[in-house]
């Protein structure tokens, strides 16, 4: 919701900047047509359309590192919740009753994609799946060294949730990403301001606006892949919980 309200809030902004200085250009006194102004308006509008494109592709770059990281924990994480099963499941009936509340988190994980989220439900019933563990009692050597394998790997399971919880967050300042929206309203109204008043003109700005809104929106999209149209795929805890039902 964020991120499209930012996005809805900067098309405004650049269009009423564009158009805005598309239509005050014609009320200007003649000493503020003249071509040195002019250039000096090219000059300023040039500098910020640097700094615009080198900070734009420095924070497109962070939001899809941010989404490839989540990705890929989601993988080792998965990953981890297969072998605790394999681990589990070595100890015979001892562990039905972990395995059962390891399947129950998985259903959750699956259900709303919890796992990229602080959800303090999937949170209780993780921590179930390692009361129970905690509560086995091992009858010979073979199983206690197999029931702390389970252990060890429960531990990486819970570190490896906490990590993506932490990285769901997003890594984009708010703070810069209103600075960037700043810079394309100086941009846009320097367009405007030395622009004739046309159709094909303002829909050129308005489409610009638009273009530049939506990649705003993308990348705030994919700074938070827990949410909106672009999310981390839960594709490979669904094929857990196919094999942890079994």
């Amino acid at each position: 919701m964020k991120e499209i309200l930012i996005a809805g809030l900067s098309f405004f902004c650049l269009t009423a900047a564009g158009i805005g200085a598309m239509v005050m250009h014609g009320r200007l006194p003649e000493k503020h047509l003249q071509e040195d102004t002019n250039a000096t308006v090219r000059l300023v509008a040039n500098i910020f359309v640097v700094m615009t494109s080198l900070v734009l592709g420095l924070m497109m770059n962070s939001a899809r590192n941010t989404y490839e990281s989540i990705d890929h924990n989601i993988h080792t994480f998965a990953t981890d919740l297969v072998l605790l099963d394999r681990a589990v499941r070595a100890l015979g009936p001892d562990g039905e009753e972990t395995r059962r509340r390891l399947v129950a988190y998985v259903q959750r994980a699956v259900g709303d994609m919890p796992v990229v989220e602080s959800d303090r439900s999937a949170e209780l019933l993780l921590d179930e799946v390692g009361t129970t563990l905690r509560a086995i009692k091992p009858a010979d050597d073979q199983k206690a060294a197999i029931w702390n394998d389970a252990r060890q790997i429960y531990r990486e399971v819970v570190h490896q949730r906490w990590i993506i919880v932490e990285q769901s967050e997003g890594a984009l300042p708010m703070p810069l990403v209103g600075l960037v929206i700043a810079w394309l309203i100086v941009i846009f109204a320097s367009f405007g301001y030395r622009a004739p008043k046309n159709a094909v003109v303002t829909t050129t700005l308005v489409v610009a606006a638009l273009l530049m809104a939506g990649s705003i929106y993308l990348m705030l999209d994919m700074d938070v892949p827990s949410s909106g149209l672009i999310q981390a795929s839960n594709r490979s805890l669904q094929r857990v919980l196919a094999d942890l039902q079994q």
